[in-house]
């Protein structure tokens, strides 16, 4: 299942050691490992160079399991009808996350996060025990089997502790603080996360998964309990104390400000130092970043297309540009991608993106898209959409709710389709040999030989007799004799081995993968999060734009409207002027929300800001604008650091989020800081406001020594910074919105990849850009012909009204940015 991997350790720090001392007493001196190695890992996501140490305020990445070859007992999840009324119900069963109510039966007398929970810690006097994890996290089921439903367990819990349970995606903000905490006491981090607290909110103890009983060398949860409860009468003031002392470095190692009159770093300077970070962690044969385990790291690709634009002449641009379009390219072939179903699972266990994590993730579809569409624009190849596409297809299948909002993720386990009540990893996506022989058995004719549809299939994709899953990605023994589908042959090299066309070769494969995906209907599904978040939300948003507007496709772009509209109906309060961070889809397929909805955090502003911008670009629609103003006003009211620059992760008035943080980091998504200096930027050339222009250099001033020393942490930031020093050039086209002239422009426009671009449509109905833009109101059509003007600070070249000729000033443009 899972092949192998390393913690990064929280870099040494004497402010730290007094914890790492106290956890030692607690769970014994023998029993403390920095990494727990061994039997069990932790399995996370790490974009860093091996000789860079984490800070203390690094951050894990949403993809953290633990493999051991001994723990054995599958997930349940949490979910299914039960032919038995439940024995136990706690209050979790009136929440809405699906994380939550997998616990809603556990003997454990769990509270959610909040005000009722803290006041019974202080009346009572008792720590707290907090348990992190999401719904789709596969070690999180493992404790909640074998801990959070043993009755014994349980009651030691209930009866000692303050037991409170929180879902990672709806609360980021508490996630990342406690995360800080066990990073820096412990070595690693990951999920399920589990932290004691004192009855003010402070942490003392804090550590990942826990077996329920003493195994080896790793301490059982009941006995990390026990020690933790004699600790708590008889040593009290030592563990408290000495969560103050690294809340207090922990404050200290996460401050991210600027100097008063600060200027960002030189762009050229840091993205240099970027593109030869990442050069220097760049696997040559399969591409990628580090041998294994292999993520699909976006914000890094993304990276190198956006160098590549401003250094086409240079090695080091034609560098960059192979090592983006390369490692799509064997992501796309590789058992990652989900050839039946479509989409991409979390990442790859192995370093040819063979053996994948089969959990699936909306932000990682929403930037698969935008990355695969944006190779499409870059090198022409019609590959690279038809799998930009194909991602669209599976969110809108099978991660679309009918009011437009979409769900967060599909898990890696479901239960075989032979039987059996044990879930196994990657079930609902394997092949037997024997499988792909009964449903294809019919002879091609043409062939050399007698060969079937399954002999062209299974040599096509790799299947073979005995599974083709080497047995030290499979530890736990659940893929043994199935099949990750892996192309590997081109169709050309499949036909020349069966003596057939090309032509033939691809209508077998399709009609085969057709016929799977049917298959697979039958087959019992894995459980899916209908979490909707804003934020993955604002993510996909942003894909169905760019996609369908590279396209042209009116299909994608009116599902995107319709994710435009869900956002505003359901995730934003008119009357707080806030967006919402969660919502959800009830029994009856309708959205609900909880009796307290959740504010929305920092990412949720800025990753639908960035979403709303895309969309107007895509459709010239104004009143998505017109709302992407409004929210980056709101933003900046709850957000925005006055003294250092930048912006907080949540907000800072919340008394019970014990850090002000500023997330520092691009991993499996965006920092949201990263994506706002972008937004910031695009919307002081859309609206004018040379205040926002301003804001955006002072928040990447005050990332100047992340930016400086470490870039590859932050290339989605290293984008924005680039943006800001090459400028962003205007195209103004104007014309009737759906007339075929203005249609046959923007096509023009959005053909070509130009990172550092805003584009606006000014008609005869256009008055929201023309009265912040008054220079606007002189330009106007040439002989009543749909015109694009291409500008910078709105001195602009000759008008154009050919596409073709369009598309040869964009390229020309483009091309001279680096002599600018």
């Amino acid at each position: 299942m899972l092949k192998l991997a390393w913690c990064w350790s929280a870099s040494k720090n004497s402010r730290v050691e007094p914890a790492r001392r106290v956890t030692a007493a607690v769970l014994g001196a023998d029993r403390l490992q920095r990494n727990p190695g061994g039997n069990t890992r932790c399995f996370r996501h790490i974009s860093h160079p091996p000789s860079y140490k984490s800070p203390l305020h690094h951050h894990p990445q949403p993809a953290c399991h633990l493999s051991s070859t001994v723990f054995m007992s599958m997930a349940s999840g949490g979910e299914g009808p039960s032919s038995t009324p439940p024995q136990h119900t706690n209050r979790l069963a009136k929440e809405r996350s699906p994380y939550l109510l997998q616990h809603a039966h556990n003997p454990v007398d769990w509270y959610p996060w909040g005000q009722d929970a803290f006041d019974k810690a202080k009346n009572e006097d008792k720590p707290i025990f907090l348990s992190v994890g999401y719904s789709t996290c596969h070690w999180c089921h493992v404790m909640e089997r074998e801990s959070f439903e043993d009755e014994e367990l349980g009651r030691i819990l209930s009866d000692n502790f303050v037991c409170i349970k929180v879902d990672r995606e709806e609360r980021p903000d508490v996630d990342k603080v406690y995360m800080n905490f066990v990073q820096a006491t412990s070595g690693g981090g990951g999920w399920p996360m589990s932290v004691w607290l004192t009855p003010d909110l402070r942490p003392f103890i804090g550590g990942t998964y826990f077996p329920p009983r003493d195994h080896g060398r790793r301490p059982g949860l009941k006995t990390v309990l026990t020690r933790i409860m004699e600790q708590w009468q008889n040593n009290r003031p030592a563990l408290e104390s000495s969560g103050d002392r690294i809340l207090e470095a922990l404050k200290k190692g996460t401050t991210v400000a600027a100097s008063p009159g600060q200027s960002p770093p030189l762009a050229t300077g840091v993205a240099d130092r970027c593109f030869q970070q990442l050069a220097h962690s760049y696997e040559e044969e399969y591409g990628g970043f580090r041998d294994a385990p292999k993520f699909p790291t976006p914000v890094n690709l993304m990276f190198l297309m956006s160098y590549w634009s401003v250094n086409r002449s240079t090695s080091e641009g034609v560098e960059a540009l192979q090592m983006a379009l390369h490692t799509l390219r064997m992501m796309a072939l590789g058992g990652i991608h989900d050839h039946v179903a479509q989409g991409f699972h979390r990442y790859s266990t192995d370093s040819s993106w063979h053996v994948p994590h089969f959990e699936k993730m909306l932000y990682d579809q929403a930037q698969l898209a935008v990355a695969y569409i944006t190779a499409s624009q870059v090198s022409g190849e019609q590959r690279f959409a038809e799998v930009a596409e194909d991602i669209l297809r599976y969110v809108s299948r099978d991660l679309s709710d009918k009011s437009g909002g979409f769900y967060s993720a599909e898990d890696a386990d479901s239960l075989p389709a032979s039987g059996g009540r044990e879930k196994r990893e990657g079930a609902f996506c394997v092949w037997t040999a024997s499988e792909v022989r009964e449903l294809f058995p019919d002879v091609v004719e043409g062939t050399t030989g007698t060969s079937t549809q399954a002999d062209i299939f299974m040599h096509h994709y790799g299947v073979k007799e005995q599974g083709n899953v080497a047995p030290e990605q499979d530890p736990h023994g659940e893929l043994q004799g199935q099949n990750v589908l892996i192309v590997r042959y081109s169709a050309e090299l499949t036909a020349a081995r069966f003596g057939v066309g090309v032509e033939k070769v691809n209508e077998l494969l399709a009609s085969a993968r057709t016929k799977m995906a049917e298959v697979r209907t039958s087959r019992p599904r894995p459980h899916l999060d209908t979490k909707m978040l804003a934020s993955w939300n604002g993510l996909m948003l942003s894909a169905y734009a760019r996609v369908g507007a590279v396209l042209g496709d009116k299909a994608l772009l009116e599902r995107a409207v319709q994710a435009g509209a869900f956002l505003q109906e359901h995730l934003w309060d008119g009357e707080r002027q806030t967006i919402l961070r969660s919502c959800y889809r009830g029994e009856q397929m309708e959205v609900q929300q909880i009796s307290t909805p959740i504010s929305g955090f920092l990412d949720d502003y800025a990753f639908v800001i960035c979403g709303l911008l895309d969309l107007y670009e895509a459709t010239l629609q104004t009143e998505w604008l017109q709302w992407a103003e409004e929210l980056q006003l709101r933003q900046d009211a709850l957000f925005w650091d006055d003294q250092g620059g930048g912006y907080f992760c949540s907000d800072p008035s919340d008394s019970t989020v014990l850090l002000r943080l500023k997330e520092d980091q691009d991993g499996a998504e965006p920092s949201a800081n990263s994506v706002s200096a972008s937004n910031l930027l695009r919307l002081s050339h859309f609206t004018g406001r040379q205040d926002w222009l301003q804001r955006s250099q002072q928040l990447l001033a005050a990332f100047s020594d992340r930016l400086t020393k470490v870039p590859i942490a932050l290339p989605e930031m290293v984008r924005s910074l680039m943006a800001q020093h090459y400028t962003l050039k205007q195209i103004v086209i104007c014309g009737q919105r759906d007339a075929p002239d203005t249609t046959s422009l923007l096509a023009a426009v959005n053909s070509v990849f130009l990172p550092h671009k805003v584009l606006m449509l000014v008609d005869s109905d256009e008055s929201f850009l023309c009265q912040r833009l008054p220079a606007l109101s002189s330009m106007s059509q040439l002989g009543g012909v749909a015109t694009a003007y291409v500008c910078q600070d709105f001195t602009c070249s000759l008008p154009v009204t050919d596409p073709q000729e369009l598309r040869r000033l964009l390229l020309d443009v483009t091309a001279e940015t680096k002599t600018e």
